[in-house]
């Protein structure tokens, strides 16, 4: 018997949701080009795309959007144990725990779990910009329900309306990292799901799989590499030298793509539009990513390691104003439209998912009394 750590090529569940073209650098989402929906489209719309199979009407666009404003507050103690909570707490720690009170408080068992979903999608980035304030020894900045979704998430963290660029960048962005497919994090919010344990204790395991550094966690990797560097004339000699130590290039190389990564083009084109916008730092470290990217592809690529989404998607998030340790908890609040997708997906025709384990040890070993061992 062969067996595969990771359980790669182990197939999960049939899915309508994703599908991925990993030799051709392609991604669809319900069948619609990234590319397309990148461009055209907005996080509201490829949510209920993601959610209910089909784009909205105009009709079901605004019910959806009227929902998502409806749910943006938080209850009071969600935002207690926020002002409470320490200071130099991780936020993917803070996301999980709230996650979890929120679910104590919602135990409607009646209530469709797209509903439950749609709450979930909406608390997320008011739950992470309260915290990014409250650590900061800022007020809390109320939702606007005049505003989208994505500007909203960035007007809670700044307290002034983003400008058009950024708030393109940011529904971009979350458009981009709402699904991909079998994942770590969506695997393990199947497997509580498939017990038919409850949304919240399911979307509390994406979110522990997802704080992992070789998931969530790749993109903050990727900037302090690029920080390390700290100019582009560095570039050249320090990739050499990982290279050279078999150190990984962070950023590159991805299981399903075997060339660049189509979010990672993507992202590429708001990240220079983002750096020539603020300029300074964010210049620079866009200038070094560029490089890093010229010398990993001449020596990688033809090893079919290219840039993945977290690449690119470093820079972004730090030009729209989140710390580095932040960028996995704003992965999440895309991310979660994808969890619960899925998850609805499976439980149509639910099964529990039990996986087995090949034993290597011995067996018929004879007990031995703790006084003669």
């Amino acid at each position: 018997m062969e067996i595969k750590k990771g359980l790669e090529d182990v197939y999960v569940k049939e899915t309508e949701i994703t599908y991925i073209d990993g030799e051709l650098g392609r991604l669809y989402y319900r069948g619609y080009s990234i590319y397309d929906l990148a461009e055209f489209s907005n996080f509201e719309e490829v949510s209920y795309l993601i959610l209910y199979g089909k784009l909205p009407n105009r009709e079901e666009l605004n019910w959806f959007q009227e929902k998502l404003r409806e749910e943006r507050y938080l209850p009071d103690f969600i935002i207690k144990f926020l002002r409470e909570v320490r200071k130099d707490a991780q936020p993917m720690d803070i996301l999980r725990t709230a996650v979890s009170l929120l679910g104590i408080e919602d135990s409607k068992n009646d209530e469709r779990i797209d509903i439950k979903g749609i709450k979930l999608i909406s608390k997320f980035p008011t739950i992470v910009a309260n915290y990014a304030r409250l650590r900061k020894g800022l007020d809390i900045i109320e939702p606007d329900p005049k505003l989208s979704h994505s500007e909203n998430f960035l007007y809670m963290l700044y307290g002034d309306r983003p400008n058009e660029i950024k708030s393109k960048a940011m529904d971009v962005t979350l458009i981009l990292h709402i699904d991909h497919e079998m994942n770590a994090s969506t695997f393990a919010s199947l497997v509580v799901a498939s017990t038919l344990s409850d949304l919240y204790s399911s979307i509390v395991a994406g979110i522990s799989a997802l704080k992992g550094p070789l998931h969530g966690g790749a993109n903050y990797e990727a900037l302090k590499m690029f920080k390390e560097i700290g100019s582009p004339e560095k570039v050249n000699d320090y990739i050499l030298n990982r290279l050279s130590n078999k150190q990984r290039i962070m950023g590159f190389g991805h299981r399903v793509y075997k060339t660049y990564d189509p979010r990672a083009r993507i992202l590429k084109q708001y990240a220079k539009l983002l750096a020539e916008k603020e300029g300074g730092e964010i210049y620079t470290l866009y200038q070094i990513a560029e490089k890093v990217e010229e010398i990993g592809i001449k020596y990688l690529g033809p090893k079919g390691i290219y840039p993945n989404v977290d690449f690119f998607s470093s820079i972004v998030f730090y030009s729209l104003g989140f710390e580095p340790d932040f960028f996995p908890a704003v992965f999440a609040s895309a991310r979660v439209v994808g969890w619960v997708a899925h998850i609805m997906e499976y439980i149509k025709d639910n099964k529990i998912i039990r996986p087995k384990a090949y034993y290597k040890g011995e067996i018929g070993k004879k007990y031995i009394p703790i006084d003669s061992r």
